[in-house]
C-alpha cells in the first residue's frame, strides 16, 4: 500500500517536459538557426564575389550610409521596445504590453518605408541589376563591381522580406493582446515573438556592417 501510494504521488506531480511553451520556443529557435545558415551562405557569397572582383565600387560611394545607419537605430531601438512589451506582460499589465508592441510594430513600418525610399532613390540615380551609378569612379571601379547591384538588393530584400514577416506577426500579437488573450502566467507567443524580432534586428546590424561600411 505504502508503495501504491508512494507511486500515486509521483505520477500527481509528474509534469511533461514537452509544453507549448516549450514545444513552441524549440520550433522558433530551429527556424532561427536554419534562417541564419541562409543569411550567412547569403553574406558569404557576396564575400566571395567582392574578394574575386578586380575592383568593387565603395560602399560609401553608391550608398547612402547616414539614412542606413538611422534605420539601424530605429530597429535597434524596437529591440529595446519589444524587450518593454514582453517584461509589461510579465507582470500582468497588458495594455503597457500593447502600447509597447504598437512602438514596435511602428519602428518596423518606418524601417521599411525608408528601405523603399532608398531603393528608388537609388534606382534613380542608377544603381540597378546592371548598372552602377559613377559618382567619381574609376572604370575599373564601374566594371569590376557588375554584380553590386543583384547582391545589394538580394541581401537587402531577404532581410526586409523578413521584417516585413516580423510586422505582420506583430500585428497578429497585438490583435491577440488587446482581446486580453495574454496575461503573467500566459506570455510565451510573445515572448516567441520577441526572438525572432531580435533575430531580424542582429541580422540587419550584419548587414549594415558587411554591405554597407566594410
Amino acid at each position: 500500500m505504502e508503495d501504491t501510494a508512494t507511486l500515486d504521488h509521483s505520477a500527481d506531480v509528474y509534469e511533461p517536459s514537452l509544453t507549448p511553451d516549450s514545444l513552441g520556443k524549440l520550433g522558433m529557435w530551429l527556424f532561427l538557426i536554419s534562417d541564419a545558415m541562409s543569411f550567412g551562405a547569403l553574406l558569404a557569397a557576396y564575400g566571395a564575389i567582392r574578394a574575386g572582383a578586380a575592383e568593387w565600387a565603395p560602399p560609401s560611394e553608391v550608398l547612402g550610409i547616414e539614412l542606413t545607419a538611422f534605420m539601424t537605430f530605429l530597429l535597434i531601438c524596437s529591440s529595446v521596445t519589444m524587450v518593454k512589451a514582453l517584461e509589461a506582460i510579465q507582470n500582468g499589465n497588458q495594455r503597457r504590453m500593447c502600447t509597447f508592441l504598437g512602438l514596435t510594430i511602428l519602428g518596423g513600418v518606418i524601417f521599411l518605408g525608408l528601405q523603399a525610399y532608398e531603393w528608388t532613390h537609388l534606382i534613380k540615380h542608377g544603381l540597378t541589376l546592371t548598372t552602377i551609378p559613377h559618382h567619381g569612379l574609376s572604370g575599373a571601379e564601374i566594371s569590376g563591381s557588375v554584380l553590386f547591384g543583384p547582391t545589394f538588393y538580394t541581401i537587402t530584400g531577404f532581410h526586409g522580406a523578413h521584417v516585413t514577416g516580423g510586422v505582420i506577426y506583430l500585428i497578429v500579437i497585438l490583435i491577440q493582446g488587446l482581446r486580453g488573450n495574454y496575461t503573467a502566467e500566459y506570455n510565451h507567443k510573445v515572448e516567441i515573438l520577441g526572438l525572432y524580432w531580435h533575430f531580424v534586428d542582429l541580422i540587419w546590424i550584419m548587414v549594415f556592417t558587411f554591405v554597407y561600411l566594410l
